[in-house]
């Protein structure tokens, strides 16, 4: 079954009818954005009458690539970097995955001599499984366990560090407690030694800073559907100097480094996108961070002791620690009944009418508890009765009350 935004309709696919159901409250924006309509508007002339290949030198390919070189332009604008800067891809996973091997592999390795790795366990998929790729092909790799905040320190980065460190790989906003990284702090420890930097700042973008000269990060990578873009498409920022050995090969695109005909609509959405939501970034977080705490106020006024928040909020968390204003992660310890049943509680939730995250990978159809959780030392019958709620543009307070009354119902059912 599908999900959709706020006030759209939510549709169920049989073989012989589609069924529309009610609208629903959409509190994961974490894992996609509804489409912005100003961005379809902006790729529409793109997907129809202006379909010129960027690489081709007639009129039609001229155009092409004014318009991706202006979309280029605008990602860079938001960066604080050069537009020769920017290598298009296709999504944070692509951006990620090049991030790693690029710098670590191939020529980039033979002129740096370093091929080593320090990352988090903590860190989204598209780099926990580079990272034992990496591993599993002769590299020198370090894991770093987070703390119970969720993030490593600079200090644990400046303690890994090696003579064969050739990059520390670490996410500036964690997707799934929200947890905000030291990320400039590591970059200085890491450069000290000899080392590039990488973030993954797919849940930053929109709600945080991304100038990549104060983060002081060698690659950033970004994905357009968390900032209400096109899926399938994002972008790796890579810093002028930067030893680079391209992960997709088969062209001259993207400056050598990205092989493949550009897809000009998408980068001209996804350039749209960004802007806006940098343009909105300041209001957006601050109406974002008090409808969170709303959120995590009405939720532990509801059970109190009996929930864990995962995200370091002040006041909620045994710890605290900087936070996204989006992401609100709870989980819920076992009551005399036994441990809660994730899975049940997310399609409780479903049920009532609001879409939220287990915080966990769905794996052959069964939910495991989250590799964040269990990297942050959480119990495993705690971890596996979580939820994520993430809001974004279209969420309003309305929303959010209407989520912890239907918790609370389900919860109560359940328990």
């Amino acid at each position: 079954m599908g999900t959709c935004a706020r006030r759209h309709v939510r549709w169920a696919y049989t073989p012989t009818c589609l069924h529309a159901y009610p609208p629903v409250i959409y509190l994961d924006h974490a894992a996609t954005t509804p489409l912005d309509p100003a961005v379809l508007e902006a790729m529409r002339p793109f997907l129809t009458e202006r379909f010129g290949n960027p690489s081709s030198l007639h009129t039609a390919g001229r155009a092409a690539r004014v318009a991706l070189e202006e979309a280029r332009g605008r990602v860079a604008d938001v960066l604080g970097c050069t537009p020769a800067e920017v290598v298009f891809t296709s999504g944070g996973t692509e951006a990620d995955n090049a991030a790693l091997r690029g710098p670590l592999t191939g020529d980039a390795r033979a002129a740096t001599g370093r091929g080593g790795l320090v990352t988090s366990l903590a860190e989204h998929e598209a780099v926990l499984r580079t990272a034992e790729g990496l591993r599993d092909e002769g590299h020198e790799v370090t894991f770093l366990a987070p703390g119970p905040h969720g993030a490593v320190t600079e200090a644990q980065v400046r303690e890994a560090l090696t003579p064969e460190t050739g990059l520390v790989s670490v996410m500036l906003v964690n997707n799934e407690v929200g947890t905000v990284s030291p990320v400039a702090a590591i970059a200085e420890a890491a450069h000290a030694a000899g080392a590039l930097v990488h973030t993954d700042a797919v849940q930053a973008a929109g709600l945080l800073p991304l100038d990549v000269d104060r983060l002081g990060v060698d690659l950033l990578s970004l994905s357009a559907h968390k900032v209400r873009g096109p899926k399938g498409f994002g972008a790796l920022y890579v810093r002028t100097g930067t030893p680079f050995s391209p992960l997709v090969r088969g062209g001259a695109q993207e400056r050598r480094r990205r092989g493949g005909t550009e897809n000009v609509a998408a980068a001209v959405g996804f350039a749209e996108a960004l802007t806006r939501a940098e343009a909105a970034r300041e209001a957006t977080a601050a109406r974002l961070t008090a409808l969170r705490d709303r959120l995590a106020a009405r939720i532990h006024a509801a059970f109190g002791m009996a929930v864990r928040f995962n995200t370091p909020l002040e006041g909620f968390s045994p710890t605290s620690a900087p936070t996204a204003p989006h992401i609100l992660s709870v989980s819920f310890p076992p009551g005399p009944a036994g441990p809660l049943d994730g899975e049940m509680l997310l399609l409780g939730l479903d049920l009532a009418g609001v879409c939220a995250s287990a915080g966990s990978a769905c794996t052959s159809g069964a939910l495991e508890p989250s590799h964040v959780l269990l990297a942050m030392a959480v119990p495993r019958d705690i971890a596996a009765a979580t939820l994520r709620f993430s809001l974004g543009t279209e969420t309003t307070a309305a929303d959010v009350d209407a989520a912890a009354d239907a918790l609370e119902m389900v919860v109560e059912r359940l328990g």
